[in-house]
């Protein structure tokens, strides 16, 4: 990936200047497009209005134990084509449509990506993916594209910082914050004010105590610094989010979705206050999530549907705890690299193959919320017999 290639609009006459007291590392700076103008530009239909409170009403209603169903959060580790991002949506939206009485099928439209070190960081932040970071462009792509996929089917999405989500948050039904930043204040805060469910992931190192602080912290009240729907910076209070939960992604110490390690999660989070026992059904809330690649397909994406298998065993056996899985899936299988510009750069990338992480193909989606389906059926069926035999 070249380094940056535009001019700034605004260049910083300071850039290379120890002696200055600020500002010797900026190159410049770009006008932003105000978030309400975005907004206006592309506004939301009434079906997507629908798709997107439905599925934040139906996510809260499973975290709680009302809605039996399995969150499915399933989609691209990342989009960058937006022609292949909307074939998938309507594969799934059909999907959708034989599967919606056992899952709750939310589609995965990560717009930006955190990184290790180096490297490509989404549509939003370089859309056309050459190292020119248009991110005015950026934006109006993403809000376009989903725009028009949630009038297909429900969205979530990572939040990596507090001026994105002024622009698309109104779009996205559940919400994740990665294994990087779970420990990160801000992102806690920022947590505690968005309008959908939030999951947090355990710490690279596998550790749990992080998410649960983190999901603890996002049920209270916070201020922060951000910047309102017309553009101007300002101090933001929040109420509050109390539809919170954790997922269990592995780590450097090995996988954690074994059945006894969504034990352990669940002892924990009971331990915290932030698992109760549903008066109305007498089971557990369930608050825990399970990522399916990532540390727990051993970054391997073969291991995905191995992990969903092992979900699906617990489910069937009856695990109250569960309340949902993600998995990395395209079009088609694997991950690609982007070739250089000379090259042809993304004009030369496969279609629908992964940019970033590698994903299980189509096929093998199908057959995953396949089995993930049948087996929160079997789930049903051996809570009503424990009902009956009450």
């Amino acid at each position: 990936m070249p380094g940056p290639t535009h001019e700034m609009y605004l260049k910083n006459q300071n850039l290379g200047d120890r002696s200055s007291l600020e500002d010797h590392r900026i190159r410049g700076y770009d006008p932003l497009i105000a978030p309400d103008l975005l907004q206006s530009m592309y506004p939301l239909s009434e079906s997507s209005s629908k798709h997107i409170l439905g599925a934040r009403t139906a996510a809260t209603a499973v975290l709680e134990g009302r809605d039996d169903r399995l969150i499915v959060v399933v989609g691209p580790c990342s989009i960058h084509d937006p022609k292949a991002a909307l074939d998938y949506a309507d594969r799934l939206a059909k999907l959708n449509e034989s599967l919606k009485d056992d899952l709750l099928i939310i589609m995965r439209a990560y717009m930006e990506k955190p990184r290790t070190t180096v490297g490509w960081k989404g549509l939003i932040n370089d859309p056309d993916i050459d190292g020119t970071f248009n991110i005015n462009k950026g934006l109006r792509i993403t809000r376009e594209l989903l725009s028009t996929i949630t009038e297909k089917i429900a969205i979530a999405g990572e939040m990596l910082d507090t001026i994105s989500p002024q622009f698309i948050s109104d779009l996205f039904s559940l919400g994740a914050i990665g294994a990087r930043t779970t420990e990160s204040q801000l992102h806690r805060e920022l947590a505690s004010g968005l309008s959908f469910p939030v999951g947090f992931k355990n710490g690279t190192d596998g550790g749990l105590d992080v998410a649960i602080d983190a999901v603890r912290a996002a049920n209270h009240p916070h201020h922060f610094l951000s910047t309102t729907k017309p553009g101007g910076l300002a101090i933001v209070g929040t109420n509050g989010n109390e539809d919170c939960f954790i997922i269990l992604r592995g780590g450097k110490t090995g996988t954690n979705y074994d059945a006894e390690s969504v034990a352990a999660a669940e002892s924990k989070l009971r331990a915290a206050g932030i698992v109760k026992d549903n008066e109305q059904t007498g089971r557990a809330y369930p608050r825990v999530m399970v990522d399916c690649s990532h540390g727990n397909s051993s970054k391997n994406y073969k291991n995905q549907p191995i992990v969903a298998a092992e979900v699906a065993r617990q489910l069937a056996a009856g695990s109250s705890a569960l309340c949902g899985v993600m998995i990395e899936s395209h079009i088609a299988e694997g991950s690609q690299k982007v070739p250089d510009v000379k090259d042809g750069g993304k004009d030369a990338l496969k279609y629908g193959v992964s940019i970033t992480d590698s994903c299980i193909g189509w096929d093998s989606t199908v057959s995953v919320l396949e089995e993930l389906a049948a087996a929160v059926r079997t789930r049903r069926d051996v809570f009503k017999q424990k009902k009956l035999g009450n």
